[in-house]
């Protein structure tokens, strides 16, 4: 299979940086996978599971804000947050979803209210899927 280079970009840090044959990528418009190749495309992201496939296993990766840049040279990801899931620890995701719902909960402005009930939906489904990603892992 094809490679092309990706680059996995954090605040912190240059998370990830090489050749891969494909990454799979939480948008907030519905998941989506990159190949060698793609056509030019940019997407924000949802909190969730990036996978990136080349050699050996699937890496997976907790991301949270940012975006995706794609073309046919390659793939950038810049996100606010991005965690290993072995090193995720779920009280960590439980504090995040905590002071999620403290904000909606805060909101006195419906637009800001309903902008951070989306988020707080966006992360428990990021934490369901990390829940069910760990149960097919082992």
């Amino acid at each position: 299979m094809a490679t092309f280079p990706f680059e996995l970009v954090s605040p912190e840090r240059l998370v990830y940086s090489g050749s891969v044959t494909e990454v799979i990528v939480p948008g907030t418009e519905g998941e989506f996978g990159i190949l060698a190749g793609h056509s030019p495309f940019v997407s924000t992201l949802k909190p969730g599971v990036l996978t990136i496939k080349g050699d050996g296993a699937p890496r997976k990766l907790f991301v949270r804000g940012g975006f995706a840049e794609a073309n046919p040279a390659g793939l950038t990801v810049l996100a606010e947050t991005a965690i290993p899931l072995a090193e995720l620890r779920v009280e960590n995701l439980a504090q995040m979803i905590k002071d999620a719902q403290e904000d909606v909960e805060d909101a006195r402005d419906e637009a800001i209210k309903a902008s951070r009930q989306l988020f707080l939906e966006q992360l428990k489904s990021a934490a369901a899927a990390i829940e069910a990603d760990s149960r097919t892992s082992h």
